[in-house]
């Protein structure tokens, strides 16, 4: 499996936020959700219309049962609302179109696959190699690292990690600092 890359360049992320909205309002959503929250695929795919009502989204993570409070970006609550108005409280937020092969049922969120495709497709547009599901957890983490390098305990917190090396790998910094100091060389 190969190693996912945050979205590094803030023109990049606002393109892309563009491209989606433009195209698509549920994969514009998916994508900032993403960026804004630092969630899983599996964690944003679970999202239910009722939990977007509020200031803040109250969830249990998947992977590891752990309890996670988080903000709404206030730079999509009108969108999200506007979104989200003709849809019944406990549908999913990111529904898929199709009817499931297997199940045949309706109304089902999309699947991880649809969202790397789509995700995919604006990568190859904006011409960024690496990019999967992952990177908009990626690309949450390393926006608030270099934000602040304050927000690295806090990063290490949030992804388990006990070493600051492992974080700093996991958001793409290691290979940027190395680049940086092979490219300092005289």
């Amino acid at each position: 499996m190969r190693k996912v890359q945050p979205i590094r360049d803030e023109r990049v992320i606002y393109g892309m936020k563009e491209y989606f909205y433009i195209r698509s309002m549920r994969n514009y959503l998916f994508f900032c959700m993403g960026i804004y929250s630092g969630l899983r695929v599996s964690d944003l795919l679970s999202l239910r219309v009722w939990q977007t009502k509020g200031t803040h989204i109250s969830m249990v993570e998947q992977k590891n049962k752990h309890a996670k409070t988080f903000i709404i970006h206030p730079s999509i609550r009108s969108d999200l609302d506007e979104y989200t108005a003709d849809m019944f409280p406990n549908d999913y937020l990111f529904p898929s179109r199709q009817i499931k092969t297997i199940s045949r049922m309706r109304k089902q969120p999309i699947d991880r696959t649809t969202a790397y495709r789509f995700l995919s497709e604006a990568a190859r547009e904006f011409r960024l190699k690496d990019i999967g599901v992952h990177s908009l957890r990626k690309t949450w983490a390393y926006r608030l690292y270099m934000d602040d390098p304050e927000n690295l305990a806090l990063l290490m917190e949030m992804f388990g990690h006990s070493d600051p090396r492992e974080t700093l790998d996991y958001i793409g910094l290691t290979q940027d600092m190395m680049d940086r100091a092979i490219l300092k060389l005289r």
